[in-house]
């Protein structure tokens, strides 16, 4: 389902980032969550263009303790089967898991998906490696998160107080031929859930060489994500 040029560098995704001057509505810091075996959480996805592929998505937390917490997230749609298994150290800190699509990376040091507690106005940048993909000649992944503020969101599962955090990303994914991917996606987290409600996501990259480098955008990515049940493990 693997569905900004490099001459920029953090500095410059970062200058990005800054551009976007939204703020939500101020509200409580946001501590870590407690999870459990068996909490499961069922999101709904879109992505694409003229055709959408369409698929349905299960987050499981089948193991939780306080040094490990193993997600097993399976996808299936009209077009779409899929299975993979995330690792976190803790709520927020990916060992190995996706960023992009649902390609498993492993990361060095661990991605940051939220930074506990979460206080609007948070602001957070890293680089990191894919440890399963270290051959990789063009750079790692950079990501620059910023939290902006409260918004109500309502989603199939419900009505929610959520944070919404901007992310600008860069990928590892540069070639001869193409530059790195890079994103700006939406997340709407929901401090009671622990977990995303929504997320609108974008992708792109440009082309190397000729004229056209670096001048036309490639659309990579076009998807909404909503969460439209939970439950919590017993």
């Amino acid at each position: 389902m693997r569905l900004f040029a490099r001459a920029f560098a953090v500095p410059a995704l970062v200058a990005l980032a800054g551009c976007a001057t939204y703020s939500g509505a101020p509200g409580p810091a946001a501590p870590a969550p407690t999870f459990q075996a068996g909490d499961q959480f069922v999101f709904h996805v879109e992505d694409g263009f003229r055709l959408k592929t369409i698929w349905d998505e299960t987050h499981t937390i089948t193991a939780a303790s306080g040094t490990q917490i193993s997600v097993s997230i399976t996808a299936k749609g009209p077009t779409v089967d899929d299975a993979r298994v995330e690792l976190w150290s803790s709520p927020g800190v990916v060992v190995s898991g996706a960023v992009f699509d649902n390609e498993t990376r492993r990361f060095e040091p661990p991605l940051i998906r939220y930074r506990y507690p979460l206080n609007v106005g948070d602001h957070w940048q890293q680089r990191m490696r894919d440890a399963l993909h270290d051959s990789r000649p063009y750079g790692g992944i950079e990501r620059d998160v910023r939290v902006r503020g409260y918004e109500k969101v309502t989603t199939p599962a419900g009505t929610f107080d959520a944070m919404r955090l901007d992310v600008f990303m860069r990928l590892d994914d540069e070639t001869f031929w193409r530059h790195a991917t890079e994103c700006a996606y939406t997340i709407w987290y929901a401090p009671t859930l622990g977990v995303a409600v929504r997320e609108v996501k974008y992708a792109w990259y440009y082309e190397k060489g000729g004229s056209m480098d670096g001048v036309a955008r490639i659309p990579s990515q076009n998807a909404r994500v909503e969460l439209v049940a939970y439950s919590r493990g017993r």
